[in-house]
């Protein structure tokens, strides 16, 4: 099992991707990746939303998710994230442990 985290950062004038930036560019985005159970910590950005910046945030399991929280890591990227005045919303999802069907496999291109 894992969990997905999609957090979604708006602002204006640029500051969601500033703040995405920053976060690569300090190294705080490396040290998250390095942490006990981060499988995926990426930035992304919605083609049709230039003021929003996705990141898509996968951990092994909940206890991951609470040691991140619970890290002195999570006061940086609080404070980068009040330095850049964002907005956030989350989504939430669940890896289904038998992974993608067969049958939709089919629709993949490798």
């Amino acid at each position: 099992m894992s969990i997905s985290v999609n957090l979604y950062y708006t602002g204006k004038n640029g500051s969601a991707r500033h703040f995405a930036e920053e976060m690569e560019q300090s190294g705080t985005a490396a040290l998250i990746r390095g942490e006990e159970g981060c499988l995926k910590y990426e930035y992304f950005q919605p083609l049709n939303d230039p003021e929003t910046v996705l990141l898509i945030d996968v951990w092994e399991d909940q206890q991951s998710i609470d040691r991140h929280h619970a890290s002195e890591m999570m006061k940086t990227v609080a404070a980068l994230r009040e330095k850049y005045n964002l907005r956030m919303r989350a989504e939430r999802f669940i890896a289904d442990e038998d992974g993608i069907p067969d049958k939709d496999k089919k629709f993949l291109r490798k």
